[in-house]
């Protein structure tokens, strides 16, 4: 009983006794929460700030678009590639040591991007930048166990839950005033008084805390294999935005990417200390919930991707004017995440999750139909219902991954559902572009010709580019009329977005799905499910030499 005791400490309070009564601001509870959540915002509000300036980068970048998909898939998969990592860093050296590293580190690199004049370099500094944001991510956790009781932890985690949800939609609103009224290297160093307030109040509050015994060695084969899997893999899908088709290059890339994860669930069979212990998901609902948590961020981030394109190539919106058609969408995650934690208390997060899917199918369904005449009001409800079914996916997949994890390894479920959220979004992103860039390869061929319309000799490639992303092929490699290109184009592109949206829908509909197989049960029940004691006495007998029977 003493070690079941001493195990549970371990985990909720970083493996000592609790802490005496704290006076003076070190360690304070809500100023830590504020400290960490200011922390939360600059990661969370860094992953779609971006998205509204993409128009601006590419025209003053001179970029193509997978060019801009690497902006935001490089910066998203570092993040992905090291957030469990990066949870065992902190119980290693300290959860405040790698928050302020990651702080410092992610606000300096936004300053470089800002002052950054090539796609290049920004791409290689919003690489840079992911590592150091993954770095404050899983810390924010650890913190919060060490500076409230354990009973006291719904609250500070709900409020980064929401400081999170909140930002990660209002990135497009503040992004769009910024490249409407300054430039889109505004977006980048906005990041410097966030950070200063972080740094100045992580260095005056928060208590460092480490557990008794060090963890494990850090699985730095598992590391590299699993980090370059998901660059092989969204590199491939890459390839087909830039070339509009599948070729020699993008199957070598999937290939190897399908051996590398093929290598990785092999090594982290036998691994000693493995990235990511296998066990974790014998449990269904942990499954379920970072199956849900993919299928919401595909969306979140491979719907927008498109559709900032649609609102100002197509419809002409400024940025400030393309955050406005998005503002229901900010105000209803922020809005609908406490009504959703109500709902999920009393009956579980299945049914809140398979019901949130369900709806943001169908918003990415409305979507699908928009045209060049569609309206504010037309838009503005459509971006309203999607944040209405993402609310209560946030919160109730984000409680099937916590609470159903072995209490032992709740760090580790805490990096895999923020992983699990990276992830979605870059094969979002991926999928997205390239079936909007496939379509225009394949069609725009045919629509120039049925027109009358002849293009000058390799200038093919450009024009599907330009399509790609709503604009009119260049008027000097085509012998047609202004007029007629953009109609053309228009087109070609809408007809494209549809297919991209309503693949989104598709895979927010199989979350659905699997959200099905969650089981019945109130939030909270899954801590006393007994189907974790088996694995854990399974394995220690295994370590021993022994078998469960």
């Amino acid at each position: 009983m003493s070690r079941a005791t001493g195990h549970t400490a371990a985990a909720e309070g970083q493996g000592g006794p609790p802490s005496p009564p704290r006076r003076g601001v070190r360690g304070h509870p809500w100023l830590t929460l504020l400290t960490l959540s200011v922390g939360a915002m600059m990661v969370s509000l860094d992953g779609t700030i971006v998205t509204v300036a993409q128009p601006a980068m590419q025209a003053d970048l001179d970029a193509s678009l997978t060019g801009i998909q690497w902006v935001t898939n490089g910066y998203l998969l570092a993040v992905a590639a090291l957030l469990i990592a990066a949870g065992r860093l902190g119980d290693r050296y300290g959860h405040r040591t790698v928050f302020l590293i990651g702080a410092a580190g992610f606000t300096a690199t936004s300053v470089a991007i800002g002052a950054s004049g090539s796609l290049g370099w920004v791409v290689a500094l919003r690489v840079l930048q992911g590592v150091f944001g993954a770095l404050m991510q899983p810390a924010t956790l650890g913190l919060l166990r060490t500076a409230f009781p354990a009973d006291r932890l719904n609250m500070p985690i709900a409020v980064r839950s929401a400081v999170i949800a909140a930002s990660t939609a209002a990135g497009p609103v503040v992004g769009g005033l910024l490249v409407e009224h300054a430039s889109w290297s505004w977006v980048f160093f906005l990041n410097v008084p966030l950070g200063a307030v972080a740094l100045a109040l992580g260095v005056t509050v928060l208590r460092d805390v480490r557990g008794e015994r060090p963890p494990g060695r850090l699985d730095l084969t598992g590391m590299a294999v699993l980090g370059a899997a998901l660059c092989l893999f969204v590199g491939g899908l890459a390839t087909v935005a830039d070339r509009g088709r599948p070729d020699a290059r993008t199957l070598a890339l999937l290939t190897a990417a399908l051996l590398l994860g093929a290598f990785f669930a092999w090594w982290e069979r036998r691994a000693a200390d493995p990235l990511v212990p296998p066990r974790i998901f014998r449990s269904v609902r942990f499954t379920v919930g970072v199956l849900a948590m993919l299928a919401m961020s595909f969306v979140m981030f491979g719907a927008p991707f498109v559709l900032i394109f649609y609102l100002q190539n197509v419809l002409g919106l400024t940025p400030a004017e393309s955050g406005v058609r998005v503002l229901g969408l900010t105000l209803l995650m922020i809005v609908g995440a406490p009504f959703a934690a109500m709902w999920i208390s009393r009956s579980g997060p299945r049914a809140p999750v398979v019901a949130g899917l369900l709806v943001t199918a169908t918003a990415m369904c409305a979507l699908s139909r928009l045209d060049a005449q569609s309206g504010t009001l037309e838009t503005t409800l459509c971006f309203f219902l999607l944040g209405l079914g993402f609310s209560p996916v946030m919160v109730g997949a984000t409680k099937l991954v916590i609470s159903s994890a072995p209490v032992e390894l709740s760090g580790v479920a805490g990096g895999m559902q923020q992983t699990a959220m990276q992830v979605g979004g870059s094969l979002g992103t991926a999928t997205a572009g390239a079936l909007v860039a496939a379509h225009a390869a394949s069609a725009l061929p045919g629509r120039l010709a049925a027109e009358g319309v002849e293009i000058a000799p390799g200038a093919l490639d450009a024009a599907v580019r330009a399509v790609a992303v709503g604009l009119a092929p260049d008027p000097g490699t085509v012998d047609a009329a202004r007029s007629t290109l953009t109609d053309i184009a228009r087109t070609v592109f809408l007809e494209g977005m549809q297919h991209a949206l309503l693949a989104t829908a598709a895979v927010a509909a199989l979350g659905a799905v699997a959200g099905l197989f969650a089981g019945p049960g109130r939030a909270g029940a899954e801590h006393a499910e007994p189907e974790h004691a088996e694995p854990e006495h399974a394995d220690a007998e295994r370590a021993g030499g022994g078998r469960t029977k």
